[in-house]
């Protein structure tokens, strides 16, 4: 993003919004399915397993291996894990909660 550009952008918060219109698993699935392609749904698929992961402690090697991704990528994931604005904290420490 250029560095002029203000985080969220417009676009970005009408997206979050239509976001927060879902009401269900099953309402995800067909949003995310329409505004995504495959190979793009499984990234983020692959980030989230690797916050999971990543918070079970497992070493970069053996998640990278696993989701068969890059240590990079298992690095950069880590790194908003721990360093970004708390939103996979958020939603982890729900979904642990809720077990």
């Amino acid at each position: 993003m250029d560095k002029n550009q203000s985080y969220p952008t417009p676009e970005m918060t009408q997206l979050f919004k239509a976001i927060c219109q879902l009401k269900s698993e099953n309402e995800a699935e067909k949003f995310f399915r329409d505004l995504l392609t495959l190979p793009e749904l499984k990234e983020f698929a692959n980030r989230w397993q690797i916050v999971k992961l990543l918070i079970q402690r497992k070493p970069y090697t053996e998640i990278a291996q696993k989701l068969q991704v890059s240590t990079a990528t298992v690095t950069r994931v880590a790194h908003w894990l721990h360093r970004g604005m708390g939103g996979y904290q958020l939603i982890a420490s729900r979904i642990l909660k809720s077990r």
